[in-house]
């Protein structure tokens, strides 16, 4: 069964989040790039949050997950461990599993969901639409 894309796993190491799916991406793209910036420009991140992200993810575990090597006369480079790559493979294998898990509830639960028209407006239920002359624009 693909994942389904709107469930959210993270793992909390001390009450803050150790590995998500923000992190998972950003170590592939690291892993795929060999680099923290490239792998930022290809998420739409900035630079320095992925730097934040990588000094979570290193501080997090027992044994770093991304080694950075400083610029230099040929640029400086990222690479992902043998641990990172291991983490990343077993959170997307926990990813699939949760969502394997709820499948069933899943496909009960989404009957009750009202059909997408493309955009949210102000189709919500309760939800009263102004008119009259107090809506629109004053006249003078």
């Amino acid at each position: 069964m693909a994942r389904y894309p709107g469930l959210t796993l993270r793992i909390l190491a001390d009450r803050h989040p150790a590995m998500g799916p923000g992190k998972a991406q950003l170590v592939a793209a690291i892993d795929a790039t060999g680099s923290i910036s490239a792998a930022a420009r290809s998420m739409g991140m900035s630079y320095r949050r992925a730097w934040q992200l990588v000094d979570a993810l290193n501080a997090s575990f027992s044994q770093p997950v991304v080694l950075t090597a400083t610029g230099g006369r040929r640029g400086g480079g990222a690479v992902v461990t043998a641990m990172g790559k291991r983490l990343v493979k077993h959170y997307r294998a926990m990813e699939n599993k949760a969502s394997s898990a709820i499948s069933g509830d899943l496909r009960r639960f989404s009957k009750h969901l009202r059909k997408s028209s493309g955009g949210r407006g102000d189709r919500r239920p309760g939800r009263i639409k102004p008119s009259g002359p107090a809506s629109g624009p004053r006249a003078t």
